[in-house]
């Protein structure tokens, strides 16, 4: 059903490719604590370092499970020395897996706090409902338990450390519009959508970001990024200046389309998003310049000059003349 798809393509040297990916994602493992204050905030201590919002998905999973306010969780990245052992911040597992390690230690606290009212309110029992604790005739909202906990001696800490043995994999299809210069070989990207299975966007306009940034890292591998080396093995392109990397001047805005199913191997849904996107692009950039050229490249980047030597070689003339 999308727009882009169903849309005519039109003009010379122009085509239009799509192409699916992949990517597998594992749970590893992952630890977090944290600390209920008097005003009612939690402070999250995560192992695992954000490197594109994962701080918030993470501290949105927590204050889900225990019911509060997003405001009310405080995350903090913390370094090896002040949190247990975490894998690897990488592999699009961070969500998925220190996801499984907050919730866990959303409950561990929830329990805590029933335990401890339990003491004060001298009870045996103390259930937690809507953001309430009932115990007897006792009633406290998440806020009002937190003053009278951490009015005792001792704080309220938890900690886990959680292997999680699910996977949470992504799946994405994208299709791209493209016209090729035949003079100088240049690909132009005219239009571009990605349609990506994201489990449950924890946060969606954080997950879109996530897949337009792979998109663009996946543009660069398929047309331009490149290492080049002299004979002696010396890197000759080592700077950005020389190391063409896409930038918004070479890019339309990319379109994104969320779909949620579900990952049954978290109790969020959540999948990875960060590397899927990463993986169609050149095949599907391939294909839309097969379309544009009958050109069909099979090595990257396809850069102008590679473009301009596949065409003097279909057309039978020496390279470069």
């Amino acid at each position: 059903n999308s727009d882009h798809y169903k849309s005519p393509i039109e003009g010379k040297y122009r085509g239009r490719g799509v192409a699916n990916g992949y990517w597998n994602n594992w749970g590893g493992k992952s630890s977090a604590d944290a600390v209920l204050n008097a005003d009612g905030t939690v402070s999250l201590n995560e192992a695992s370092t954000d490197i594109g919002g994962s701080r918030a998905s993470i501290a949105m999973q927590f204050a889900e499970e225990a019911g509060i306010a997003y405001d009310h969780v405080k995350p903090r990245v913390g370094d090896t020395d002040s949190v247990s052992y975490n894998d690897v911040t990488g592999g699009s597992r961070t969500t998925f897996g220190t996801g499984w390690a907050v919730i866990e230690l959303a409950r561990l606290m929830i329990a805590e706090m029933k335990k401890r009212l339990s003491d004060i309110w001298g009870v045996d029992e103390v259930s937690y409902e809507g953001s309430v604790f009932s115990g007897g005739d006792n009633k406290a909202t998440w806020d009002q338990a937190a003053k009278m906990i951490n009015s005792g001696e001792k704080p309220l800490m938890v900690s886990t450390t959680v292997h999680p043995q699910g996977f949470g994999p992504g799946f994405s299809t994208q299709c791209v519009d493209v016209e090729v210069d035949p003079e100088t070989g240049k690909v132009q990207i005219l239009r571009y959508t990605a349609v990506q299975d994201v489990g449950k966007a924890i946060h969606p306009s954080y997950v879109e970001g996530q897949i337009q940034g792979g998109v663009v890292q996946g543009i660069g591998w398929g047309l331009n990024e490149e290492y080049v080396y002299n004979d002696k093995g010396q890197l000759l392109n080592a700077s950005l200046l020389d190391y063409r990397m896409p930038t918004a001047y070479d890019l339309p805005e990319i379109e994104t389309v969320l779909v949620e199913v579900a990952n049954p191997d978290h109790p969020y849904g959540v999948r990875g998003v960060g590397e899927v996107p990463i993986v169609p692009p050149a095949a599907a950039i391939a294909n839309a310049i097969y379309q544009a050229t009958g050109l069909r490249m099979t090595r990257l980047p396809m850069s102008p000059a590679a473009m301009l030597e596949a065409m003097w070689e279909r057309e039978g003339l020496a390279t470069g003349d």
